[in-house]
């Protein structure tokens, strides 16, 4: 028998699954939908942090201008799933052709996605996107691989 946990769980991975599907189609409706209003977002372009769903909309939006195509993966993905919070855990990465033709691979970030159930429907509440640094030079290392 499945359990409200498992069935939470793959309601989750559909919900990250859209926002796959929405990036890649450059779908700003369909990842509003995916976020809290009061969304925090810290990702990896400054300020430290994003809030609302207008400014991560914003991100998106300035990664929909750069690239001409995008595809974004999610890979080794974790879930901890409770009654109405739930996170997720894993790596992500944003590759594509830029709009002057430029292919890109792209880099590998962590990826963290905190979830709450409001209103029957899970939604993104706070996601996280980061690199690690060489504390030797202060800059990020980009070049990993999971």
């Amino acid at each position: 028998m499945t359990t409200r946990r498992e069935t939470d769980e793959t309601v989750l991975r559909r919900h990250l699954g859209r926002l796959v599907e929405a990036i890649q189609a450059k779908d700003l409706e369909g990842l509003e939908r995916l976020y809290a209003a009061d969304v925090v977002s810290f990702d990896v372009e400054p300020p430290l942090r994003h809030v609302g769903a207008e400014a991560k909309l914003r991100n998106w939006a300035n990664v929909f201008a750069f690239f001409a195509d995008v595809t974004y993966e999610v890979r080794d993905l974790r879930l901890v799933v409770g009654d109405d919070v739930a996170f997720g855990y894993g790596f992500g990465r944003l590759s594509g052709t830029s709009r002057n033709g430029t292919a890109t691979s792209g880099i590998w970030v962590r990826g963290t996605f905190c979830f709450q159930k409001i209103d029957g429907d899970w939604l993104i509440v706070h996601d996280q996107a980061s690199v690690p640094f060489d504390i030797a030079t202060g800059r990020g290392v980009i070049d990993l691989e999971p």
